[in-house]
């Protein structure tokens, strides 16, 4: 395959991950797009290379600095903002994970700490109240190891990985 083909494959290959960890599929190919990018690229030539408005990219560039995926960053002689990739797959990951963890399971660890002082003293709510600490226990256990995920430098990361598989 030529090159352009094949980076037209990985767009769409890496757009259709986006939904699996919690970006939409135009963000993702955002993403992708300056993953590959020899060079930051400023919101026109994004603009023309996925064929999506100025707001859509716009929105989207937004969305990924605050994941922390891609950075701003100026050329000299250029007005405008120009975009470039975190191209450190270890800290990609980390941040995905951060900003998962952050939107889906902070929430529910709130709201399970919430529900465990319950405090009705009938059957069914020590039956409840036992099973929600039970789960609150396991999902702090598991926000933990998360935590732990999250500190690891990428060499300790990969080498467990790879020992995994």
């Amino acid at each position: 395959m030529e090159y352009r083909d094949c980076k037209e494959r990985f767009i769409e290959t890496w757009g259709k991950l986006g939904p699996q960890w919690g970006i939409n599929k135009t963000m993702a190919q955002l993403h992708a797009l300056l993953l590959v990018a020899s060079e930051p690229m400023n919101a026109e030539q994004i603009m023309n290379e996925l064929d999506i408005s100025s707001g859509n990219v716009n929105m989207n560039l937004r969305a990924l600095a605050e994941w922390g995926l891609i950075y701003k960053t100026s050329k000299e002689g250029e007005r405008c903002e120009f975009y470039h990739a975190e191209k450190n797959l270890h800290n990609v990951f980390k941040q995905i994970l951060l900003n998962r963890k952050k939107r889906e399971l902070d929430p529910i660890l709130q709201d399970l700490d919430d529900l465990v002082s319950c405090t009705d003293k009938c059957e069914k709510s020590k039956e409840f109240k036992k099973m929600v600490s039970e789960i609150n226990s396991f999902a702090h256990k598991a926000d933990n190891a998360l935590e732990l995920l999250l500190k690891t430098d990428s060499h300790w990361f990969y080498n467990t990985l790879m020992k995994m598989l």
